[in-house]
């Protein structure tokens, strides 16, 4: 099969979505991999790497685009790629269609077969190992940029997150004990911070209860409880994941009057939406901005600020998919549940329940 990878044009976004030594798997099975010039420069991968590896180097996007069967992303196709999108292709990348109708619409009209990385399920429906390496990526960096911004410089509160002998830690509220709310809590309690996890799961709960081992505090999440729990924070971090669906928004504007001036909120989810009623997705290179004295943070592709990192993990998981897919499509899909449930479009309908619903309320409000 024709594996093609394009340069992700996304704003300040530099990973790729295959290593050379994914590369070279997929070359070594007799598949013909072709990889646009360029593609892996921002993760640190030349050319080079890549035609040592079996693959092909293609100058242009369209060329990849219009030759390829299965095209592999990293993010979702923006206004300008879509034109490239064809029936006679298959689409494997994050795509997050419930907060992006536009895209959804483009994707039916195209007749491109769809399958999204964050729904794919693991054995028996359970887990979204797609999703979880850049979640964890992202919890990570959610704890940092919380960190960061809190610094007087940067718009935040001039607080130091882990605090100094006599001087409290800064406090912080992860709300979302999944894969990005747990690494955010991590890396906060490991800087020192106070933190306080935010989970309505009961089994979650005694989860994250034995893995902190008293070291975080872990509530369950109510909607009092959540408002005193912002309202006293310097740094939220919004880690709340309904899989394939709009993110509820947790966090109202009213509640952000509460809140500490100059406190910060990281928005993990903004890639479906956001949690908080005034998130709206950011870039890199202009990250933040100001509602009602409150710093947000909503960087939109937050894994792709470490791309050497994001590219590798990124690879690690999905490899084993795109190898089971590049052996055929029908096939890979009719074996493995799993990877069929993160099929979002084919053949021109949306197959998701949950991003049909997400974009009928959408458009309905509008």
């Amino acid at each position: 099969m024709r594996v093609g990878v394009v340069t992700e044009i996304k704003p300040a976004e530099k990973r790729v979505a295959l290593t050379p030594a994914g590369a070279h798997e997929l070359a070594d099975a007799g598949h013909d991999v072709l990889v646009q010039a360029g593609a892996g420069v921002g993760s640190g991968f030349d050319d080079q790497a890549y035609v040592a590896a079996g693959a092909r180097i293609v100058g242009d996007a369209p060329t990849v685009w219009g030759e390829s069967e299965l095209l592999l992303k990293v993010k979702e196709p923006i206004a300008e790629e879509y034109e490239r999108l064809n029936k006679d292709a298959t689409l494997f990348t994050y795509l997050h269609l419930a907060a992006d109708p536009k895209l959804t619409d483009a994707l039916v009209a195209s007749g491109t077969n769809a399958i999204a990385y964050e729904t794919v399920t693991g054995p028996g429906g359970k887990g979204l190992p797609l999703l979880a390496p850049m979640s964890e990526v992202a919890g990570r960096l959610a704890a940092q940029a919380g960190a960061y911004f809190l610094q007087d410089p940067f718009g935040g509160r001039g607080v130091l997150i882990g605090g100094v002998p006599g001087v409290a830690p800064a406090r912080v509220v992860v709300i979302g004990g999944g894969v990005v709310g747990t690494n955010a809590a991590r890396v906060a309690v490991g800087m020192g911070a106070e933190v306080t996890i935010l989970e309505r799961s009961i089994a979650r709960l005694a989860e994250l209860e034995l893995l902190f081992d008293g070291r975080a505090r872990v509530l369950m999440s109510d909607p009092i409880t959540l408002r005193d729990e912002v309202s006293h924070a310097d740094v939220v971090v919004g880690a709340v994941l309904v899989a394939g669906a709009a993110a509820p928004k947790l966090i109202t504007r009213e509640m952000l009057a509460d809140m500490r001036p100059k406190a910060v909120i990281v928005d993990v989810a903004i890639d479906q939406g956001g949690c908080a009623e005034t998130s709206t997705p950011t870039t890199h290179g202009d990250p933040t901005y100001v509602v009602d004295g409150v710093l947000h943070y909503c960087v939109a592709n937050m894994p792709g600020g470490v791309p050497a990192t994001s590219t590798r993990a990124l690879t690690n998981a999905t490899l084993p998919y795109v190898k089971a897919l590049a052996g055929g499509i029908d096939q890979a899909l009719a074996a493995d549940p799993g990877l069929q449930s993160g099929v979002n479009v084919r053949g021109g309908e949306i197959l998701v329940p949950a991003v049909a619903e997400a974009l009928a309320a959408s458009r309905s409000a509008a």
